[in-house]
């Protein structure tokens, strides 16, 4: 007969229940909820309590997200497998999340929306999530670590062709919807009973008084709303969160494409009296009710209430007894994994009857067992247990080496993949500064050209006329100026006349005194007398 105690633990509060299964029957052994200071001395309580010493656990995954791809229905399982991880970089990319610090699982459900696809439901959390859950559990066997959302689908009685929302209202709220009997998407709501009992907890001082007190608290229809007000002190704190609860499913339905027949209510604040009447005045076509473990049937020693408050744990222990969805299994396999199997399986033998009833040994070396042995027989007998002892610890240590191997060979093939694409984007990004760097280069050396440029064009718009204005004032008396040519750039050709050498020679000697012309530039034509007058062509540059 195979047992399993599962789990649910959250702040302050510890749900347990230990189901056996043997064949397909489901017998609930022991239940309870306690609530706690100290997890560690809660949960040895637990483990002492169920007499669960050597028992396999089944515990709840904590801070896990959910996250949902699309998929070709033609891809085979291996290409499928390499298309969710490329989908789940691409996530982690975008988000800035460091893939190798999560760990995974995933299941497939067909689209609605798209038949030739398929839904990837993908679960992720981080590996500290998991490494702190299984130090607390060092002294115990952990079989499985599973997400709520998707295990609390084990208690319900699904049927074919049946669409169903599943509603736990534990610390957060999870909204599971289960089409045809498989999971379709988990959404999680911060509003949750954490809230409810730690506002009654600020007035009571006692978790397990806000606990008793959402027991003994009562919902009333519209028609009671009076009573409500006179009975229900506590309501004020209970209240508010049922209605977001309900207004954002009523909403979620509302624009969801799918048809959603029935709601059930699970959780903490599930053991609101009349909380299924409340839900329902949200819904008209839907039908909601409180969800009831399938297996469970009417007791009159036991309530079936008492049930229904640990829900969470009926199904995480079902889901450490192979129901669900197996591959949502967040506890990697060790070494003592592959022991219990091996035992297991050597049990399960012997239970069935396929081990021989003679003892190997005793038909290869031919001697009777029930007679008395010598030193001999028992020296072989000794040295046979202790081969077949240190056989059996050499395959479990290397099986146990081969899969950590493993696991580190994939560890550090993902992170030298992911090494390379940090390097790849490090290069890419050294080559766009380096471009960027020789365009500013480029267009600064642009820009001072064209300063260079309008600096001098402004130098030579402004020299002409101030060499004409000092011209004027400085040409000597008796001296004429037919013309001046500024032929090239800063060249200035004066023609120049008068009746006298003298007065062009200090014509001449005027425009060098007074830097008119550049001083060692200025050269001049011998003169040329025509008539009574002198001619002389004067030469030089605008300083």
């Amino acid at each position: 007969m195979a047992s399993c105690l599962g789990l649910y633990i959250e702040p302050n509060i510890i749900k347990y229940a230990k189901v056996s299964k043997e064949r397909d029957i489901l017998k609930v052994e022991s239940f309870g909820i306690k609530f706690y200071d100290k997890i560690g001395e809660a949960i040895k309580q637990v483990i002492t309590d169920t007499y669960s010493f050597k028992t396999p656990i089944s515990i709840n995954l904590s801070e896990e997200t959910y996250q949902y791809f699309y998929m070709f229905s033609l891809l085979n399982k291996n290409d499928l497998k390499k298309a969710i991880s490329t989908e789940f970089e691409a996530f982690c990319a975008e988000k800035n999340i460091n893939k190798n610090a999560l760990e995974t699982r995933y299941a497939l459900v067909n689209s609605l929306e798209d038949k030739e696809k398929i839904r990837v439901v993908h679960i992720s959390t981080n590996k500290s999530a998991i490494n702190t859950i299984q130090q607390q559990f060092a002294e115990y066997t952990i079989s499985t670590i599973a997400p709520m959302g998707v295990s609390i689908a084990n208690v319900a009685n699904l049927k074919p062709k049946e669409n169903v929302l599943i509603i736990n209202m534990e610390e957060q709220t999870t909204l599971t919807t289960v089409v045809d009997q498989k999971i379709y998407a988990v959404e999680k709501l911060e509003e949750g009973s954490k809230i409810v009992l730690d506002s009654i907890n600020i007035k009571e001082n006692s978790y397990s008084k806000a606990y008793e007190i959402c027991k003994n608290s009562t919902i009333y229809t519209m028609e009671g709303k009076e009573l409500q007000e006179e009975e229900n002190e506590y309501l004020d704190d209970i209240m508010p969160t049922l209605y977001k609860i309900a207004s954002h499913v009523q909403e979620t339905l509302t624009n969801s494409s799918i048809k959603v027949d029935k709601i059930y209510l699970t959780g903490i604040l599930s053991v609101v009296n009349n909380i299924d009447l409340y839900f329902q005045e949200f819904f008209q076509t839907e039908k909601c009710e409180i969800l009831k473990p399938f297996f469970i049937k009417d007791n009159i020693k036991i309530n079936i209430k008492d049930y229904i408050e640990v829900n969470s744990a009926l199904a995480l222990a079902m889901q450490g007894l192979d129901y669900g969805i197996k591959e949502m299994n967040f506890k990697k396999r060790d070494w003592k994994d592959d022991l219990n199997a091996i035992f297991g399986s050597m049990n399960e033998k012997k239970k069935e009857g396929k081990t021989t009833k003679s003892n190997p040994l005793s038909r290869i070396l031919k001697f009777d067992l029930r007679e008395k042995l010598d030193n001999t027989e028992r020296w072989m007998l000794r040295t046979a247990g202790g081969i077949l002892l240190l056989t059996v610890i050499y395959s479990s240590f290397s099986l146990f080496l081969s899969h950590a191997i493993a696991d580190k060979n994939l560890q550090v093939a993902e992170t030298k993949r992911d090494t390379q694409m940090q390097i790849a984007a490090v290069s890419q990004d050294i080559n766009s500064v380096n471009t960027k760097a020789n365009e500013y280069i480029q267009l600064s050396d642009n820009l001072k050209n064209i300063r260079t440029q309008v600096a001098e064009n402004n130098k030579n718009k402004k020299a002409v006329p101030n060499f004409l204005t000092k011209i004027m004032f400085s040409i000597p008396q008796g001296v004429q100026i037919t013309s001046i040519d500024n032929t090239t750039g800063n060249h200035i050709v004066i023609q120049a006349q008068s009746g006298q050498y003298e007065q062009l020679g200090y014509f001449k000697a005027t425009l060098k005194a007074q830097g008119i012309l550049a001083s060692d530039s200025i050269t001049s034509s011998a003169g040329e007398k025509q008539g009574d007058l002198v001619r002389i062509t004067i030469e030089g540059e605008l300083p």
